[in-house]
């Protein structure tokens, strides 16, 4: 009896575990926009925020769920509102019946007025219902009243919420110095004439703001309009005007920023909010209009007053969509605005004089000081008073550099450089063409890499390589850089070639639309092959239950031929992980692993994942970024980088141990004392590793794993390599055995990388009316199992 109850309370633990794995994994939170997305420094207002799993049902109601919010940096805090919870249908019938007899005294203006508002109650709660099923992943939404400090530092930070299922996705969030504003909303007017559509709005609301300000809005659609014609018959989309005065001979910038705040939209084409802007006079005269800033979707207006007035910024969607994730900001006033710089970088330990270009700055040049500063890409900006302006890119290296000499537009004037380099230089005029001579020898292996739009440059370079005579020898225009995620169009040049011979090459540079002017600049690099490369762990927020695996992805971006393997670990992680799978094979660009967490560590930590190997002799460490697998437009991928790598333990349940009290059990377990046997992973592998698969063969892989020995044990792969499949399983004395097959004619030899496998407990039970009824449950992810094709 002792031994039938153990088995019971262990297959009982082994089920919630599973179903907490699972919740755990597919219903995180995600948050999908906030408005107002930013605030002034010194400020306190409410933010709504809009996502999915953000809520729980309680007693047959669906109740707020969110109660806690993160932000990088210092200076910002939030506090979860009580929220006015979804209405019940009897609820709204009631409502429907009291406005229905308080409009029947047309006299009664008071009852009247009571009616108007709660028809407008009800308008919202149809429309919020109706959203909720055409925006799932928006539809439900969390009220936050967000405090910024005085002291705040100025910028963009991440926003996260946590519930009871974990952390969610980071969201933009922006701290400013300018006084904010809000849309104005229409208010509701009721129509004494026609009780059956009691709610209509003005025609155009204009929002009155002073200068300098930031203007905040969302671009979604009208209550009323979305429950008359439901959603997918909108009226024509929404638009948001604010009015201001200015006086003559300002230089105003209106910059706008929608895309920027939020990147990609999953269901939207072409996956962002495509704002656009317009100017208009008092006499709705329209003096400037824009659509984009170069090839930024959010349209920045540069505009000089001719006189003093009233003046009216517009802002609308360019193919009239209506979203409550089409949220922006507008900056509008005597605000300084970087355009373009040069040189677009500089070499490490040196500081370097920069020239800047644009509207209101306070100087135009600057001096970029990277003595202290490694390779990299770091933000630029200049001050104006107390405004800062935009920050640019600017780029620092190691390798030494010159400036582009003119004229060298043809292969006899040929500005002549020494391998390696980094040419600063610009496409000056349209059509214009930059020439460079190297000497080189037979075999030697160089690359060519223009560095222009990833810096913000407008050029679209396009690059060839010939000899002496003018034979094209190598040619690119677009490259794509996975570790540039958040542009869509990879508009520069790379080129990697074995030279045939020794001497005299010649390196071709220009505009692919044959444009140019004093902001088409770029960085040409010509030297060996530096071999490199970066590491992305999605998801950026890793939810694990405790003693269970969690599977995690890490990218491979790499650079300049590298395709060695590389070792993965965590640097100074606590006690309590066990990571399986932590290799990257040979010329692979992804891994996946198993991550098992122990009960005694924290809610919330970060993470630093190590990626290790050897280039030269020599061990090169890089860190990993934490990512987040965005999708664009129904089908794009992008790894969009985060602040951190952050680790969530959800939902921990555990049977009382004897004379454990409740309150015992609250708390999570202490770590084991030092000495005593480090944390093992509830399941392992067993034997030597990786499973030597052969083509047209079987391998055997053995897992030792508590089996439920009344239930049949079902192994199945989770997106395994074309050609790899389970034969068979049976049980052994510690656990589980797996046949893995290779299929002769798809599994080609010399594949390796990691197999993830789910387990799964088939059998049958008794239900609580006797009768017989089939179950499968998931009993966990199995580590990862390293493997590799071998010939038969």
């Amino acid at each position: 009896m002792r031994s039938r109850r153990r088995v019971m309370v262990c297959g009982l633990a082994v089920f919630l575990l599973s179903c907490s794995a699972a919740w755990a994994q597919e219903a995180v939170p995600h948050i999908g926009y906030a408005y107002p997305a930013g605030g002034q420094r010194g400020a306190m207002f409410q933010v709504t925020l809009g996502g999915q799993y953000l809520s729980r049902w309680a007693n047959g109601r669906e109740v707020n769920d969110t109660h806690r919010v993160y932000f990088s940096g210092a200076g910002v805090e939030a506090k979860v509102l009580d929220n006015v919870k979804p209405m019940t249908e009897e609820q709204v019938r009631e409502l429907r019946e009291k406005a229905t007899r308080l409009s029947r005294d047309k006299k009664d203006l008071s009852a009247l007025r009571e009616a108007a508002r709660i028809q407008r109650k009800l308008v919202r709660h149809m429309s919020a219902q109706m959203l909720r099923q055409t925006h799932p992943a928006i539809g439900e939404t969390v009220t936050l009243e967000v405090a910024i400090r005085p002291d705040a530092e100025p910028g963009v930070r991440e926003m996260r919420v946590e519930t009871a299922r974990g952390i969610s996705n980071p969201l933009r969030f922006c701290v400013g110095r300018l006084r904010e504003y809000c849309e104005g909303e229409p208010d509701l007017v009721l129509d004494q004439n026609e009780w059956a559509s009691p709610i209509r709005y003005p025609a155009t609301v204009t929002t009155d703001i002073t200068l300098p300000a930031v203007a905040n809005g969302q671009i979604i659609p009208r209550e009323t309009d979305l429950v008359r014609y439901g959603p997918d018959r909108f009226t024509p989309g929404d638009a948001d005007r604010y009015r201001f005065h200015a006086r003559k001979g300002e230089q105003l910038v209106i910059a706008s920023a929608a895309r920027e705040l939020i990147p990609y939209l999953a269901d939207a084409v072409p996956g962002w909010f495509q704002a656009t802007l317009a100017l208009y006079d008092a006499r709705g005269k329209e003096l400037a209009y824009d659509d984009d800033f170069r090839f930024h979707p959010d349209p920045v207006l540069f505009f000089k007053v001719p006189e003093d007035g009233q003046y009216v910024v517009e802002i609308a969607d360019a193919i009239h969509r209506v979203r409550p994730d089409f949220v922006y900001r507008i900056a509008i006033g005597e605000l300084p605005f970087v355009t373009s710089v040069f040189p677009l970088g500089g070499r490490a330990g040196a500081q370097t004089t920069v020239a800047l270009k644009g509207w209101n700055l306070p100087a135009d040049k600057l001096t970029m000081d990277a003595r202290n500063k490694p390779p990299g890409v770091y933000p630029l900006s200049a001050r104006k008073g107390d405004r800062i302006c935009n920050s640019v890119p600017f780029a620092v290296d190691d390798l030494p550099e010159c400036l582009e000499r003119e004229p060298n537009d043809s292969l006899p004037a040929a500005q002549p450089v020494v391998l390696p380099v980094i040419v600063n230089g610009r496409i000056d005029r349209a059509g214009d063409w930059d020439v460079f001579r190297f000497e080189g020898h037979a075999g030697e292996a160089i690359v060519a890499e223009v560095t222009a739009r990833r810096l913000d440059s407008p050029l679209d370079s396009v690059l060839e390589l010939t000899d002496v005579g003018g034979k094209r020898l190598a040619f690119n225009d677009d490259h794509a850089d996975q570790a540039d995620a958040l542009h869509t169009h990879h508009a520069d040049s790379l080129i990697q070639f074995a030279l045939p011979a020794d001497g005299t090459y010649f390196l071709r540079l220009g505009d692919a639309q044959n444009q140019g002017g004093r902001e088409y600049a770029y960085r040409l690099r010509i030297s060996a092959p530096r071999p490199d490369f970066a590491l992305r762990v999605v998801p950026s927020c890793i939810h694990a239950v405790a003693w269970r695996l969690t599977p995690i992805t890490v990218f491979v971006l790499r650079k300049d031929g590298f395709s060695g393997e590389i070792a993965l670990g965590f640097k100074d992680a606590p006690e309590g992980l066990a990571l399986a799978g932590g290799l990257v094979p040979a010329g692979q660009d992804h891994v996946r692993m198993t991550l098992a967490i122990a009960p005694w560590l924290s809610d919330s930590q970060s993470l630093c994942l190590e990626g290790r190997a050897t280039m030269g002799g020599e061990e090169i460490v890089r860190t990993a970024c934490g990512a987040d697998d965005t999708m664009q437009a129904f089908f794009y991928k992008h790894l969009v980088p985060a602040s951190d790598l952050r680790l969530v333990r959800v939902d921990r349940p555990r049977f009382p141990r004897p004379g454990e009290s409740r309150a015992d059990r609250s708390s999570p377990p202490k770590p084991p004392p030092p000495g005593r046997r480090r944390f093992q992973s509830p399941m392992a592998l067993l034997g030597d590793q990786p499973a030597q698969i052969p083509a047209g063969g079987t391998a055997e892989v053995q897992v030792r794993m508590w089996t439920d020995p009344r239930s049949e044990i079902q192994i199945e792969l989770s997106d395994p390599p074309e050609g790899i499949v389970v034969d068979r399983v049976s049980r052994i004395d510690k656990g589980v055995a797996l046949v893995l097959r290779g299929d002769a004619a798809k599994a080609k030899p010399g594949l390796k990388g990691n197999l993830i496998a789910n387990a799964f407990r088939k059998g049958t039970e008794i239900t609580k009316d006797g009768k017989k009824r089939e179950f499968r449950y998931l009993q966990g992810t199995l580590p990862a199992i390293p493997f590799e094709v071998v010939k038969p």
